[in-house]
């Protein structure tokens, strides 16, 4: 019996910090905030640059005025070195100023400076699980999208169309990755046992790390042996020896004293001997896993990078545009434009719902208090991989716009908003590669929290659109097969419940992954209770 040497999980990632997690992937708005610590880091190692620049140039000093008597003579006759000054300083360098030089602790004062100033925001800094989280985020972006690699590698977005590449979109100043970059994603997919994307991410890696080998990179902790090392395992995990064995190969040119290598390199070797049809290269089919077991994911990814049907809407005269007052005074001077997208479920589209000083307003005065974004699990509440964001809740007593926010709902659906018969704002912004798979606002057994108010199941949702994104984050109706897409400003509103109350399932609907973007949202969640007289029961019991 014999067990291949594969490369040791997470030990890789020791020199990490191993503090707790700090989520900052998991929001935008958190991660605009690493920049100002970025700013910070790079401000010491501008003064540290600067301190050995002068130590360096006080070197090339020394170095010019040493060179320099030695130009002047000639030879090593009695006649040229008989100066008694020049006797004298040539003793006392090799006497003290070399050994000044040589023993100079500038270089290290610089560095412990750099080091100390290191440490102060250390504790400020992302975790593991935030390079991990931002790692699968990238994953998630590259599956939904159906992005190129080779494209994204080099900060373009396409999306794969048959033999050509769809741009999605183009930054202005395309952000590359390293090699080391790759690496580290294809580490995180290899660490879960996702061969399909680390199979993919470190072969960009031994790619990148084979166009640059013999130069150095300080900031680097991989190397192209360690890509070939996990990319050869990865092949070897999902059936293709020969390319392991090529793989393990070329590593071992690169490093011969690898006994580990070796040894797989004799175990491949005698698997391909001993086995009657050999999986040749190519012919290998490694499926992309369903992490989260979604049973629409085709449907849901389609309406991600699709509208769906809704393209096709305006044919419909039941779907139209209007300015909408409800009767109410509070809307008679200032009506709001109401779009209707869909009749079944019914959800309508109110645009310029807030002005950007409100939309603006309301993110700060949620950003204070952003928590990792949490879902009913039975009776209980948790973090989980399908809902990446951080949400904030705001009651109408936090500020005076919140209580005027709620105000123009209530006027414009008719609906009674107020504490506990609706749930307090909830303000949500998502992270890195940020999405909510498919669900259902309202509960869908008797044991979730959404009961906690005792006001009966969620009856409608009105979600208003914080800002704009550059792609991605749509919402998508999955069963109604529609996908809204984010409009800065504008609330999307729409009914959970039939009017018997039982729930409509064709509400379930999922927030597409960001691509580009900032992407801030605020739920109004309004419950059955004390909408009796504003939303009546229907004579018709299957209604």
């Amino acid at each position: 019996m014999w067990v291949l040497c594969a490369p040791l999980l997470g030990l890789y990632w020791l020199a990490l910090s191993q503090r707790s997690a700090a989520e900052m992937y998991t929001a935008v708005d958190s991660v605009g905030w690493a920049i100002g610590l970025e700013a910070k880091l790079l401000g010491y190692l501008g003064a540290y640059l600067e301190e050995e620049i002068l130590r360096i140039n006080d070197l090339k000093r020394f170095y010019e005025k040493v060179q320099s008597i030695h130009a002047n003579i000639y030879d090593r006759s009695t006649a040229a070195v008989a100066n008694p000054l020049l006797a004298y300083t040539l003793i006392k360098r090799l006497h003290k100023e070399w050994k000044n030089v040589a023993h100079s602790t500038e270089a290290i004062d610089n560095v412990e400076a750099l080091k100390n100033n290191y440490e102060k925001l250390k504790w400020q800094l992302p975790t593991f699980e935030d390079l991990e989280g931002a790692a699968k985020g990238l994953m998630r972006l590259q599956d939904v999208y159906s992005l190129n690699i080779k494209a994204l590698v080099n900060g373009q977005f396409q999306r794969h169309a048959g033999n050509k590449a769809q741009v999605i979109y183009s930054p202005a100043n395309p952000l590359t990755l390293s090699a080391d970059d790759c690496f580290h994603i294809g580490k995180t997919a290899y660490d879960m046992q996702d061969y399909y994307h680390s199979l993919m991410w470190l072969e960009e890696a031994a790619y990148h790390f084979r166009q640059s080998y013999g130069s150095w990179r300080t900031e680097d902790q991989s190397s192209l042996e360690d890509a070939l090392d996990y990319l050869a395992f990865s092949h070897f995990k999902t059936g293709n020896i020969s390319h392991a064995l090529a793989l393990s190969k070329e590593f071992l040119h690169y490093d011969p004293t690898s006994w580990r290598i070796a040894k797989n390199i004799q175990q491949y070797e005698k698997l391909l001997g001993t086995t009657p049809l050999t999986v040749q290269d190519g012919a290998v089919v490694v499926k992309r896993p369903n992490v989260t077991n979604l049973l629409t994911r085709d449907s849901y990814e389609s309406l991600c990078r699709t509208l769906g049907s809704q393209v096709t809407h305006y044919q419909d005269p039941k779907l139209y545009c209007s300015y909408e007052t409800n009767d109410s005074p509070y809307l008679i001077l200032q009506p709001i434009g109401k779009e209707i997208i869909s009749l079944q479920p019914y959800a309508v589209m109110y645009h310029n719902f807030v002005n950007d000083w409100e939309a603006d307003n309301i993110k700060k005065l949620a950003s204070y208090g952003l928590q990792r974004s949490v879902v009913a699990s039975g009776e209980k509440q948790e973090a989980v991989e399908y809902r990446i964001s951080k949400s904030a809740w705001l009651k109408d007593t936090a500020d005076p716009l919140i209580h005027k926010l709620d105000q123009r709902i209530a006027a414009l659906t008719g609906l009674n908003v107020k504490p506990p018969y609706a749930e307090y704002l909830q303000v949500v912004n998502y992270g890195i590669g940020g999405h909510y798979e498919p669900h259902f606002d309202h509960a869908t057994s008797a044991e979730s929290p959404v009961y906690r108010l005792n006001s009966g199941n969620r009856v409608a949702t009105f979600m208003i659109y914080l800002s704009s994104v550059q792609a991605g984050g749509s919402t998508a109706f999955i069963y109604a097969n529609f996908s809204v897409p984010v409009v800065k400003n504008s609330a999307l509103f729409w009914w959970n419940l039939h009017k018997n109350g039982k729930g409509n399932g064709d509400t379930l609907h999922a927030g597409c992954p960001v691509l580009v973007g900032d992407k801030w949202v605020a739920n109004k969640w309004i419950h059955e209770y004390g909408q009796e007289f504003q939303r009546r029961c229907s004579s018709n019991p299957e209604e």
